[in-house]
Formats: C-alpha cells, sequence, structure tokens
C-alpha cells in the first residue's frame, strides 16, 4: 500500500478515475475515488485527504458548489478539473476556494507537477499557521485584526464576518502597509497558491473589503488601486 499523500479524485467517468488513479498509484500517492457529491461527502468522512481533484462538470451538485462547500468546513486544497475553456468557470472556481484548475485533456506530468506544487503550498501554509497560533494583533483606522481568531474588530466593539478569501487579503495588505502590491503577489500571499493569468478574482475581494472597512467605499482610503501596479493600503498599521 502506498503511504504517500491521499489524493480524493471527484469525477462521473469511469474511465477518467481509473486512468488518474493509475498515473497516482505510480507515483506513490494514495488515490481514492468518487463519482459525484455523495460519495466525496463519505470520502472525506472516513479518510484524511490531503487534496482533491474535483470535476467542474458532475451530475447534480456541480463541482463549483462542491468546492464552496468544503472550503467553508477546510482547507484541504482542490484543483478544479475542467473541460470549459470559459474563464469566468475558472474565477469563479478559485474564487470559490480552489487553489488551482487543469483544463481537461491533460498530461501526466503535468497533473502530477501541479499536484505536487499546490501540496508543497499547503504544506507551507499549515507551518506558517502554526507559528502564528499566538494571537497577533494589527491596529488601523479604526480597526483591529486578530489573527488568532481571524476576527475584525472595530472601535465600538463590533465584530465584523469575514470569509476566508477576504482575511487571508486584509492579512496580507496590512503585513505589507504602504508596498505597491500586484494582482499576481496578492494571489499568491492570499490564496497560497502561483498567482495565474486569471485575476480577477482578487479585486472581486477588495472590492468586498472596501465596502466593509471604508466609511465611504466610492472613496476609499485605506486600500488604494494603484493604476497599472495593483493595490496598496495605505493606512500606518500597528502591531499589537
Amino acid at each position: 500500500m502506498n503511504s504517500g499523500p491521499h489524493i480524493l479524485i471527484v469525477d462521473d467517468h469511469r474511465e477518467i478515475r481509473d486512468l488518474v488513479s493509475r498515473v497516482l498509484s505510480l507515483e506513490g500517492f494514495r488515490v481514492s475515488v468518487a463519482a459525484d457529491g455523495k460519495a466525496m461527502r463519505k470520502v472525506l468522512a472516513d479518510s484524511r485527504i490531503d487534496l482533491i481533484l474535483l470535476d467542474l462538470m458532475l451530475p447534480g451538485e456541480d463541482g463549483l458548489s462542491l468546492c464552496r462547500g468544503v472550503r467553508a468546513e477546510s482547507r484541504v486544497p482542490i484543483i478544479m478539473l475542467t473541460a470549459k475553456g470559459d474563464e469566468v468557470d475558472r474565477v469563479i472556481g478559485l474564487e470559490m476556494g480552489a487553489d488551482d484548475y487543469l483544463p481537461k485533456p491533460f498530461g501526466s506530468r503535468e497533473l502530477i507537477a501541479r499536484i505536487r506544487a499546490v501540496l508543497r503550498r499547503s504544506q507551507a501554509n499549515d507551518v506558517a499557521i502554526e507559528r502564528q497560533a499566538a494571537s497577533t494583533h494589527y491596529r488601523f483606522d479604526r480597526w483591529v485584526l486578530e489573527t488568532a481568531r481571524r476576527e475584525l474588530l472595530r472601535d465600538d466593539g463590533v465584530t465584523v464576518p469575514l470569509s476566508t478569501g477576504e482575511y487571508e487579503l486584509l492579512l496580507a495588505l496590512v503585513e505589507r502597509p504602504q508596498r505597491v502590491l500586484s494582482r499576481e503577489q496578492l494571489l499568491d500571499l492570499a490564496r497560497g497558491r502561483a498567482a495565474t493569468a486569471f485575476d480577477r478574482s482578487i479585486d472581486t475581494q477588495i472590492s468586498r473589503l472596501r465596502k466593509k472597512l471604508e466609511r465611504d467605499p466610492a472613496e476609499p482610503r485605506m486600500i488604494k488601486t494603484i493604476w497599472g501596479g495593483g493595490y496598496m493600503f495605505a493606512m500606518a498599521v500597528e502591531r499589537i
């Protein structure tokens, strides 16, 4: 029995499941398979999965919905598999928490390379999270961001909820105030994955953060757009 990372393949095509299973097994991975969301949840409940290969087009509950559900409960890495060439579907998948995507048809070498790259980044993120176990607070303007509880606190005592993506992006910004960060840098810092050309998810998250942070989101003072450069967190930040 292989002792490598445990990969879950979620695809309704048996031929693809069998082929990818053989490829991964030969590379030393442990493999489980599921044909739909119900079977996927059973595997996740019964096993420790290190990475999910999740097909976008599934019968019943589609891959985007399943990705969102997994990400709400877990940090397990997800690579979306898609036969679609539409950029919008890939962007949506990344916004819902996928760590990478791979269009069909794909070669075995690229598949293995992508899996190993995502696993490396995931392991690095786990180490970073452990190092941040002791609470760190970042104070700026009328806000405090507390890392241990991943909470955003206003000076009147109100706690403003943040999605995982919003929290990771805000943390990347407040750790680097007064620095211009490109979309590619922010993708890498906030999502723990290599940047892709499909970076509109950053713009969406920035817009959501502005609505929560700014007194006037239409005239942002904290998160500035740097035309041709990316974004900059313009406020002074105190680590307490």
